[in-house]
C-alpha cells in the first residue's frame, strides 16, 4: 500500500511520526560531515528539499532529538555505527528567513530581530545555570524586537558562547533560506539597508565566531561576496553547477520512477519525465523537480505545481524590462533553441537590471534554466573562462513563462486578440485599430522607466514578439531579428501548414531627418526594406509561394502606430 502524501509538509520528525512518502536523502548528512568545511552555502531552487533536509539535520545532531533513533531507523544513516553514536549530541541553533519578504526595511529587520529574540526565548534555561555573568544576563535580556543593530548582530555570536559553555561543545548552525530578505530588498528598494545589515550579522556569526562547529546556510541565490560575504574566507559554495552533494536536493530518476510504481503509475513515466525532468547538478543529469513530483502522486495528473507555488514577479520584471537583446535570446529559447553565454552565478544584485550575465545567472539558480554543456575558453595570455550553454529546464516551464507573457497583455487581452484575428484574417483597417490600443496600454509597461516612453520602442517590439510566440505558437514558427535574403526581419511567421499565409513584418520608428514627414512615409520605408532586402527568401526556400506571403510594415511615432 502506498504511504500518504503530506503536501507542504517540511518537518523531518512529523513525516517519519506519521510514516509519510519520503525519499531517503540522509546520505546527504553523511556526505556533508565527513567534508569537514566550516561553512557551508547550498543552492537550489525553491521547493526542492532544502527545508526538509535541515529539519533532518536539526533533528539528527541536536541535543534535543538525543535517543530519538525510531526518526532514523530504517534510513541509510542508521546503517552506520559512527552516527548512530553521533545522533542528539551537538548544541544546534536552526532559523529560518523564509518568512522576510516585507516592503520596507524596517519591518524586515523588525522580523529578523522577532527571530532572533525566539531564540533567546527557547534557551532562557541558560539564565538559571549560574554560567553567565552579569553584563551576559543583561545582553541576553537585551535581546528583543527592538534591539539595536549592535545587539542584534552578536545576538547568534553570543547564544553560540553561552550554549558551548553549558554543553561543553561547539555549536552548528542551519541557516535556512538565508537569501529571501535579500532579496525582497532589492525588489522593494531598500537594497543598502539590509545588505549592510545582513553583513554585519553574518560576520559576527560566521566569520569570528570561536564556538562554531560548522555551519550550512541554504537559498536560492548565491549573492555576490562582495555583497554581504566580504570577507568570508571560510565559506564553501555548492551551486547548481557543483558536484558536491548533487543529489541530495531534488528526485532522481531512479527514485521518482520507484515511486511512480508503488503509488500505482507506472505507465506515466514518460509523462512525468517530460513535464519534470530536467534540472541538472554538477555532471548529475536527470534530477526532478520534487514538488511537483509530489504533488503529481498525489492528484494523479500532470499540472503546474512548482511554477504556481511562489511569485515570478522578478523574473518576469527583468524580462519584460530588458533590451531587446536579452528579449531575443529569450525567444528562442521558448522557441527550443539553446542560449550560449558566460554567467558568474554570483547574483550582484543592484545589477541585476543592467547586467545580461546576472540575469542568465538568476535564472538558473532559480532553475529556469539548465546546463547543457560548457567549455573552457582560453585566451592568448594564459587566461581562462567558463562558457555555458544553456536550455530552458522542462515543459512545466516553458508553460510557465508562456503564461507569464500573456499576462503582459493582460490589461488589453481583448484588444490584443483581436489584433491577433485581423492579422490571420489580412483586415489591415482592424489591425490599425487594435495595435493603436494595444501600443496605448502597454507601451509603457515595457519602458523600464529610465527614459520616456516611446524613447526606446524596441523594449515594445519585443515584448509584443513574446506574445505572438505564445499565441500563435500552434499555427505559426515565429521568429525574430533572423537573417534572410540580405538583411535581418523583424518578426516571421512562418505557417505550420498550408491552408495559413507567411507573414512579414517590419517595426520602424519615424525618421523625420530622412524625410519620413508622416506615418505614411515609414511605413512605405519599412515596406521598401522587405522588397530591397528579399526577406521573403526564407520562406520561399521552404516552398511558400510568393502570392502567399503577407508583408506589412508598422511605423511608430511614440505610442501612435500606422500598418501598411
Amino acid at each position: 500500500m502506498a504511504r500518504t502524501i503530506g503536501i507542504g509538509r517540511q518537518d523531518f520528525e512529523k513525516i517519519r511520526a506519521k510514516n509519510n512518502f519520503y525519499i531517503d536523502k540522509t546520505h546527504f548528512m553523511k556526505e556533508w560531515w565527513e567534508a569537514d568545511d566550516d561553512v557551508t552555502l547550498i543552492v537550489r531552487p525553491r521547493r526542492f528539499g532544502k527545508t526538509l533536509n535541515m529539519s533532518m539535520l536539526e533533528k539528527f545532531f541536536s541535543v534535543e532529538y538525543e535517543g530519538r533513533r525510531e526518526l532514523f531507523e530504517g534510513l541509510a544513516i542508521w546503517e552506520e555505527k559512527p552516527y548512530r553514536d553521533l545522533q542528539g549530541t551537538y548544541p544546534v541553533i536552526f532559523l529560518s528567513f523564509a518568512n522576510i519578504k516585507e516592503q520596507n526595511f524596517e519591518t524586515a529587520h523588525n522580523k529578523i530581530c522577532q527571530l532572533l529574540s525566539d531564540l533567546y526565548s527557547k534557551n532562557t534555561f541558560l539564565l538559571k545555570t549560574g554560567l553567565l555573568d552579569q553584563k551576559e544576563r543583561k545582553f541576553f535580556e537585551d535581546v528583543s524586537k527592538e534591539m539595536d543593530d549592535v545587539t542584534a548582530t552578536l545576538a547568534i555570536h553570543q547564544l553560540s558562547s553561552y550554549l558551548e559553555r553549558y554543553y561543553k561543545k561547539k555549536v552548528i548552525i542551519l541557516l535556512d533560506e538565508y537569501d529571501a530578505p535579500i532579496q525582497e530588498a532589492y525588489v522593494n528598494g531598500y537594497w543598502d539597508k539590509m545588505a549592510g545589515f545582513i553583513r554585519s550579522l553574518f560576520h559576527s556569526t560566521f566569520k569570528t565566531n570561536t564556538f562554531l562547529e560548522r555551519a550550512i546556510m541554504t537559498g536560492i541565490t548565491r549573492v555576490s561576496k562582495e555583497s554581504i560575504f566580504s570577507d568570508l574566507n571560510n565559506l564553501e559554495v555548492i551551486t547548481t553547477t557543483s558536484d558536491k552533494y548533487a543529489d541530495a536536493f531534488g528526485f532522481t530518476e531512479e527514485e521518482v520512477f520507484a515511486a511512480l510504481d508503488e503509488f500505482g503509475l507506472s505507465d506515466r513515466k514518460q509523462e512525468v519525465k517530460r513535464w519534470y525532468d530536467g534540472f541538472t547538478f554538477g555532471k548529475r543529469t536527470e534530477i526532478y523537480n520534487p514538488w511537483s513530483v509530489i504533488n503529481y502522486l498525489d492528484k494523479g495528473e500532470e499540472g503546474l505545481y512548482w511554477a504556481n507555488t511562489s511569485s515570478n514577479s522578478l523574473v518576469g520584471e527583468l524580462l519584460r524590462e530588458s533590451n531587446p537583446e536579452i528579449k531575443q535570446k529569450f525567444e528562442n529559447l521558448l522557441d527550443g533553441e539553446a542560449l550560449t553565454a558566460e554567467v558568474d552565478e554570483q547574483i550582484i544584485y543592484d545589477q541585476l537590471d543592467q547586467n545580461e550575465e546576472a540575469i542568465w545567472a538568476l535564472l538558473l539558480a532559480s532553475g529556469y534554466l539548465k546546463v547543457d554543456r560548457y567549455e573552457i575558453i582560453t585566451d592568448a595570455y594564459g587566461g581562462w573562462r567558463k562558457e555555458y550553454t544553456f536550455e530552458l529546464t522542462n515543459f512545466e516551464v516553458k508553460i510557465m513563462f508562456r503564461n507569464m507573457i500573456r499576462q503582459w497583455f493582460g490589461s488589453v487581452k481583448s484588444e490584443y486578440n483581436a489584433f491577433i484575428k485581423a492579422l490571420l484574417e489580412n483586415d489591415v483597417n482592424a489591425m490599425n485599430a487594435y495595435m493603436n490600443k494595444v501600443a496605448m496600454s502597454t507601451f509603457s509597461y515595457f519602458d523600464t522607466g529610465k527614459r520616456p516612453s516611446g524613447s526606446e520602442p524596441e523594449r515594445f517590439y519585443h515584448g509584443f514578439v513574446l506574445g505572438l510566440i505564445v499565441e500563435l505558437a500552434d499555427r505559426y514558427v515565429v521568429t525574430s531579428n533572423r537573417e534572410s535574403g540580405f538583411g535581418r526581419y523583424d518578426v516571421m511567421l512562418e505557417p505550420r501548414t498550408q491552408e495559413d499565409d507567411g507573414i512579414i513584418l517590419e517595426f520602424k520608428v519615424q525618421d523625420t531627418d530622412n524625410g519620413e514627414k508622416n506615418l505614411s512615409d515609414t511605413v512605405e520605408s519599412a515596406l521598401r526594406q522587405i522588397r530591397d532586402k528579399n526577406y521573403e527568401a526564407v520562406l520561399e526556400a521552404k516552398g511558400i509561394a510568393k502570392e502567399r506571403i503577407r508583408k506589412y510594415g508598422f511605423a511608430f511615432r511614440g505610442k501612435n502606430v500606422l500598418i501598411g
